[in-house]
């Protein structure tokens, strides 16, 4: 098949990306590099897709470019892309609306002109609220604009379900972690500082808990309903397990083999308390069961981060070197 993935230079959409080629389909991956962190890492996540004949970019922005043209013979859409974080809402709904609400509805309406076998609509367990934890009967009651306009976003797409005959369906991701989290995200921020030698902020008192999902996990799922989702439902997709976050930032550390200086701060408006999600409905429908326990996934993205900044300081090393090799060479002609 050809899938369309927006957002597919981000964290989980380069990871889905190459699990759909490695299945054997073609994938259209759209993104705008509209992150507030520096390009060079997303840029990063598509290098191996970039090598692959079944892989085709295009820089687009869902809010404002033509996406008829994009989506012409493709089967499915997986729309990945998204304002991402809590906190920033509370200063810039606009963005978070125009990314999360408005961009929707155009994609939703290329879609139906294009005539989609399915579309695949990701949203987040911040629709629940502060405490998310059961199926997806429980109530939706975010606390953060983010939450909002997801929320919103999920009920824009189901009105076109119901309305319009639209194939859709709906995945809310708990907490999903792994390689090529994006720097914003807590466990990379633990291990980059932990690696360092640097204090951890932590907001509230630690012992909040999170319904984490591998990376892994969350792609097998997303691949899983894109073929044998039902559509008008929506998919909790969980990691089977909670975990505090400071029991998380102990193994984080443990594997570093470092010991954490934690800073405690006042929790931050929005967060949420408790999540732990209820799988049964994906499981009854597609199959999905969560494989990678937490604490594995945990150790391992800690390996992943210190990797990283190996290769980073060997390469400003490398840079460094070549300076003092040729001062000059950025005067000359």
């Amino acid at each position: 098949m050809r899938v369309v993935v927006t957002g597919a230079a981000g964290f989980i959409g380069s990871h889905l990306s190459e699990a759909l080629i490695g299945s054997g389909h073609h994938v259209i991956g759209l993104d705008a590099f509209t992150d507030d962190y520096d390009r060079r890492l997303k840029e990063g996540n598509l290098a191996s897709l970039r090598t692959s004949p079944c892989f085709t970019f295009h820089e687009v922005d869902l809010r404002y470019d033509d996406l008829g043209p994009l989506l012409v013979g493709a089967d499915v859409v997986i729309n990945e892309a998204a304002m991402p974080g809590l906190t920033r809402g509370w200063q810039d709904l606009a963005a978070y609306e125009s990314c999360n609400v408005m961009a929707v509805h155009r994609l939703v309406e290329a879609g139906r002109s294009a005539g989609l076998a399915r579309l695949v609509h990701i949203s987040t367990s911040s629709v629940y609220g502060a405490h998310a934890v059961g199926d997806e009967t429980q109530a939706t009651l975010p606390v953060s604009p983010y939450g909002v306009t997801k929320l919103a976003a999920e009920h824009l797409v189901m009105a076109y379900v119901r309305s319009c005959g639209l194939p859709a369906l709906v995945l809310r991701y708990f907490s999903v972690y792994g390689p090529r989290q994006r720097p914003d995200m807590a466990f990379r921020i633990f291990a980059e500082k932990l690696a360092q030698g640097r204090p951890i902020d932590v907001f509230g008192d630690g012992r909040q808990s999170r319904s984490i999902t591998h990376v892994d996990d969350c792609v097998k799922a997303t691949v899983a309903a894109m073929d044998s989702g039902h559509i008008g439902r929506t998919y909790n997709i969980g990691g089977g397990q909670s975990i505090e976050l400071r029991r998380a930032l102990a193994i984080i550390a443990d594997e570093l083999g470092v010991t954490p200086v934690v800073r405690h701060r006042p929790a931050r408006p929005g967060d949420q308390r408790r999540t732990l999600a209820d799988c049964t409905r994906a499981k009854r429908d597609f199959g999905y069961e969560a494989t990678v326990v937490a604490e594995d996934g945990l150790r391992a993205e800690a390996r992943w981060v210190g990797a990283t900044q190996r290769r980073d300081h060997q390469l400003h090393a490398v840079g460094a070197l070549q300076h003092v090799a040729d001062p000059d060479r950025h005067t000359r002609a």
